[in-house]
């Protein structure tokens, strides 16, 4: 049995034991939200890149039944279809994803699209009665998150981010120490999104792929001549589609860096940065620098900062290096420096306080913490697996949107600083920002970019005012 498999395996037993206590509290009428052989019947829409690792969790778990796949690229579902099926599951197929929403046997959706269709998809499943599954970030700009929240409550959805942390027990188990006083009072929450990204060049404008609904594939966005660029991952480059790395990997370490603080939305955000080395096709900065300002009622301040960086870097708190390299600095090769000594990048989590501070490894995984002045060694643990997938399936089936890890309320605000980050960044300038009106003050023109990025919404595909 190979290595992913095992994995796989360990999820769902573990899932199972979850999904299994949670059974005698569903009702008769709770019982009607899960299809046939009392079974969640998922559809996955988005099939490349993460929706494969969708595909592999849910035909992992017990009492889930991939029911459908949805893709607008056919090349992807060739793929894709033989992958569900050797999991057991027989699903439908759709391109159009109003089609899946249509369909009533669907019990959930689990959203793995582009950034620019997160939002979206997931207010039409929820005005269609689905419970949703949405990746990070569950939207592509600040109000449209805002119309999420609301749409998850109106129709009263069991809504999960994937902001996965929230569900893997020594992050969990970090936040815990830190929020109960390890470092004591903390004073600076340091997010790290440090990964060599090599450039995308230039590419012309070409033919639409054979098998791929272009139109589809855009959506809310402006309908542009394809290029290549603008298509298979490297979407995540361009505003129309992505929010830059700091709404791609970053949103994972600013969720958990937000979380640490136990903190909602910023008082005042600055952010700067520029695209660095590389003369191709990217419109988003590949180097930021962002500061996010808390206020407390006492009025004391507390801040989190988060970096984004391209290319060569260093290792942060030992952050990206193995675990045998994680060493006393005296002790390693290289002083901890580069890639011989871990991994390319450096992902993850600072918490810095009077007594110490803790660092979270998103790349290797585990925390560490160092305490007191010499910085001697102190709690400690190593990595383990996410079950963000079956936290969500259990909430599925007892509809206790309480017990969700990663609610899409949480999720809202965390992708709400990313993009908070970016307007800070475009427009060049710092907001002060409203937490209980989610607007920047005295600004017309941020909240414009807030809303709709700058770029409004192409009907038919456009998040409704009201929802």
């Amino acid at each position: 049995m190979d290595e992913n498999r095992r994995e796989f395996m360990k999820r769902g037993a573990k899932a199972a034991a979850t999904i299994a206590a949670a059974q005698p509290l569903r009702s008769l009428a709770q019982a009607n939200v899960i299809g046939a052989n009392n079974r969640v019947r998922v559809a996955i829409i988005g099939l490349r890149g993460r929706g494969e690792e969708h595909i592999k969790t849910y035909g992992a778990l017990p009492n889930v039944e991939i029911a459908a796949l949805c893709d607008v690229d056919d090349n992807v579902m060739r793929e894709r279809l033989p992958e569900a099926q050797k999991l057991g599951s027989h699903p439908k197929t759709y391109r159009d994803v109003r089609k899946v929403l249509d369909d009533k046997s669907i019990d959930a959706i689990s959203i793995a699209t582009p950034h620019h269709w997160h939002s979206l998809i997931a207010i039409w499943a929820c005005q269609a009665g689905k419970d949703v599954y949405v990746e990070k970030p569950c939207s592509h700009n600040l109000w449209e998150g805002g119309q999420l929240v609301r749409a998850a409550a109106k129709y009263n959805r069991i809504v999960q981010h994937g902001t996965q942390s929230r569900s893997t027990p020594d992050i969990m188990e970090a936040i815990k120490k830190v929020r109960g006083g390890l470092v004591g009072d903390v004073y600076l929450s340091r997010g790290l999104c440090f990964k060599r990204r090599d450039t995308i060049g230039h590419t012309p404008v070409s033919p639409v792929p054979a098998g791929v609904d272009y139109n589809l594939w855009t959506g809310p966005a402006p309908l542009l001549p394809f290029t290549k660029n603008h298509f298979h991952y490297n979407w995540h480059w361009f505003w129309d589609y992505g929010n830059g790395d700091l709404g791609n990997q970053g949103i994972h370490e600013l969720d958990i860096a937000r979380w640490g603080l136990g903190l909602g939305f910023p008082n005042k955000i600055s952010a700067i940065g520029g695209h660095f080395m590389f003369d191709d096709d990217q419109q988003t900065p590949n180097t930021l620098n962002c500061a996010f300002e808390y206020v407390h009622p006492n009025g004391k301040p507390t801040l989190l900062e988060f970096e984004v960086r391209h290319w060569d870097t260093n290792h942060e708190a030992g952050i990206g290096m193995s675990h045998k390299a994680a060493r006393p600095l005296a002790e390693t090769a290289q002083g901890g420096l580069g890639p011989q000594e871990g991994s390319y990048n450096t992902v993850g989590n600072i918490f810095y306080g009077p007594k110490g501070y803790l660092a979270i490894d998103g790349g290797s995984g585990g925390y560490r913490s160092w305490m007191g002045k010499d910085q001697q060694p102190g709690l400690s643990a190593p990595a383990t697996n996410d079950d963000n997938f079956a936290n969500f399936i259990a909430c599925v089936i007892s509809r206790k949107k309480e017990d969700l890890n990663a609610p899409i309320e949480e999720g809202h605000i965390s992708a709400g600083l990313a993009h908070l980050a970016n307007a800070s960044y475009r427009l060049g300038r710092t907001l002060n920002f409203d937490p209980e009106t989610q607007l920047v003050k005295n600004d017309d023109e941020a909240n414009r970019l807030l809303r709709d990025g700058d770029r409004g919404y192409r009907a038919p595909f456009v998040v409704p005012e009201r929802v």
